[in-house]
């Protein structure tokens, strides 16, 4: 018994150590840069030792993918689970700047999960679909409950029948009674703080365009709740 302990604390060991080199080279190298080699030799040891413990280049970034949307997700839920229920607006703005102080922190895991695709991988749906949906599963969920509550606009744009039926889909995939121009206009808030952090964390902005990112990010997400809040 005491063996096989051993062997599973050393391999959870070693699996925590090429995660964290993972990201020190996400950081350096960028996504497409990522090498279980390059990760061997800073870790002191030949190639098929790290192979042991993480075969291949797509499993590293799949468990550093994972990780990633389960850190900014748990951030997120977190801050949101912090504030009363009753103020549906207040947990959704801080929703939004939750993941924003997140993408700041750390750029480049921010662009692992939506920057560019990596030349080659692609993501396993099975493993990274749960984690990667929670955030905005997290909003959905928030506007389904304003709805409830009254605390959403009356006249929101009715979606085309395509949409609707996308949002039908969705509704039933995550068990969310709410019409389907409240979903569509929930996916519009995510865009929105998807699209903004992109924008300030790739700096695409440019360098001096804006001297008050923060409070522009506040404004544009106080922009988009209120074509959702009554």
């Amino acid at each position: 018994m005491a063996t096989g302990r051993s062997r599973a604390e050393n391999r959870a060991m070693m699996t925590d150590e090429i995660r964290r080199l993972g990201r020190e080279h996400l950081t350096t190298y960028g996504a497409a840069g990522l090498s279980l080699r390059a990760v061997a030799r800073d870790m002191g040891v030949v190639s098929s030792a790290v192979y042991r413990y993480v075969p291949s280049r797509d499993e590293l970034l799949t468990m550093l993918v994972v990780e990633a949307y389960t850190d900014i997700a748990d951030a997120v839920d977190a801050a949101v689970d912090a504030i009363d229920p009753s103020r549906r607006r207040e947990r959704l703005a801080t929703a939004a700047a939750t993941a924003r102080a997140w993408a700041l922190t750390d750029p480049a895991r921010w662009a692992l999960l939506y920057g560019s695709p990596v030349p080659g991988y692609s993501a396993p749906g099975d493993r990274t679909i749960g984690p990667g949906t929670r955030i905005p599963v997290r909003l959905l969920g928030e506007c389904a409950a304003a709805h409830h509550e009254g605390l959403l606009r009356p006249d929101l744009p009715s979606p085309t029948p395509e949409v609707t039926a996308d949002m039908d889909a969705i509704r039933d995939e995550f068990a969310l009674d709410t019409p389907a121009a409240v979903l569509a206009a929930a996916t519009t808030l995510w865009a929105v703080l998807v699209g903004a952090i992109s924008l300030e964390t790739f700096g695409q902005y440019g360098a001096d365009t804006f001297a008050h990112p923060e409070q522009l990010f506040r404004l544009q997400i106080e922009h988009t709740l209120s074509g959702l809040f009554a």
